[in-house]
């Protein structure tokens, strides 16, 4: 494993960031994401066959890195193709996909991705959404929050639970349910945080599906689970990177420019300093996402694991610092609108706490990594 790119790599990097140049931080997401979707950015850890790039998640973090860092991530990419057509390509059926993958690949089709519940966040054991059989097909009934893009998406991959013919026990399993599903409903949820992709509540009432909407095996349902939730964590590690990036960049540009003394306020040690220290955590937090990226892409989903929940960590506490000290470089001018830094306050907030918590990724740490005892 390098940590230098390949000059394949640097290519790509270098013809998504262009394109995100192009379209800047007044982007429209619909047209950003058909534009990436033909140039095959968005598929491109998709197989070869299906119409994708053939990489991996290496390449696909790259292209939401640089999209963020030209200030128009685009956050379907976590889920679409990171979450959804991962586990299809690694898991689903001929049938799922040859009828997915292609329109994932080139951006026609999205699909959303739905696993937290109101009384279950952190605790993806408390979920209650249950699916039990119906003749040849499935039932599904339950809630979801905070699921992203919905009204924008084809269908969601919805995690239910299923009963253990042999031990009773509730047991996680993947369903695709088309966004027209009868008893499928949707409630956008009021955030704070404006954003191009809105927050839902689902509500699955008897939602009938064939049988063909389980995706993967019924009694490998959490193996295939985690399969999506680890480039879950390293795209996540992506947006947060972009996005520190983004700001960094801004807080930069201002503190060669302006001038309140004699020199530019980027000359004085207590300006330059927090801003050469960001872009350290910055980078050590990139390192960290292309070792879970290279890990999972080599197929050990266990050292994929602890270096997925590692990056994402990472990343976030270290954009929410470069967020911080841009603002801060700026003064008044960082909460101004003109400027677009104010409201990645709020947006830099995303990466600590989705998709997983930087205390439950801590718990992970001092339990997987470290050996120490649950308190739980």
């Amino acid at each position: 494993m390098s940590a230098v790119e390949s000059q394949e790599r640097k290519d790509l990097r270098a013809a998504v960031a262009a394109l995100a140049r192009r379209h800047g931080p007044g982007y429209d997401r619909a047209t950003l994401w058909e534009e990436a979707g033909k140039l095959g950015y968005l598929g491109v850890n998709l197989p070869e066959e299906y119409g994708g790039g053939g990489g991996g998640i290496s390449e696909l973090s790259l292209v939401l890195e640089e999209s963020g860092a030209a200030g128009c991530p685009l956050l379907m990419m976590i889920v679409s193709p990171a979450i959804c057509a991962t586990v299809i390509a690694r898991f689903g059926t001929d049938e799922q996909k040859t009828t997915w993958l292609p329109g994932l690949a080139d951006g026609s089709l999205t699909m959303a991705f739905g696993i937290t519940e109101p009384d279950a966040g952190s605790n993806s054991h408390r979920i209650t959404t249950t699916a039990r059989r119906d003749g040849d097909g499935w039932v599904l009934t339950g809630r979801k929050v905070f699921v992203s893009g919905v009204d924008i998406a084809d269908a969601t991959l919805i995690v239910g639970r299923t009963e253990d013919a042999r031990t009773g026990k509730l047991k996680p399993c993947l369903f695709i349910v088309p966004r027209d599903a009868e008893g499928f409903g949707r409630t956008p949820i009021d955030m704070e945080l404006q954003a191009q992709e809105r927050q839902f509540e689902l509500v699955l009432d008897e939602v009938r599906l064939p049988a063909g909407a389980l995706v993967g095996d019924e009694d490998a349902g959490l193996l295939q689970l985690f399969a999506g939730l680890n480039p879950e964590r390293i795209m996540t590690a992506a947006f947060a990177i972009g996005m520190g990036r983004h700001a960094l960049a801004k807080a930069v540009e201002y503190a060669k420019t302006r001038q309140v003394w004699k020199d530019p306020i980027g000359a004085h040690q207590a300006i330059a300093h927090p801003l050469a220290q960001a872009h350290i955590e910055l980078e050590l937090a990139r390192l960290m996402m292309q070792k879970a990226a290279a890990l999972y892409d080599a197929g050990d989903d266990l050292g994929a694991g602890e270096a997925a929940n590692m990056a994402k960590y990472a990343a976030g506490e270290a954009c929410v610092r470069a967020v911080d000290q841009a603002v801060h470089t700026l003064g008044g001018n960082g909460l101004t609108r003109e400027y677009g830094l104010a409201r990645l306050v709020t947006a830099s907030r995303v990466a600590r706490i989705a998709p997983v918590s930087r205390e439950m990724i801590l718990n992970y740490v001092s339990h997987q990594s470290l050996g120490l005892p649950k308190s739980y």
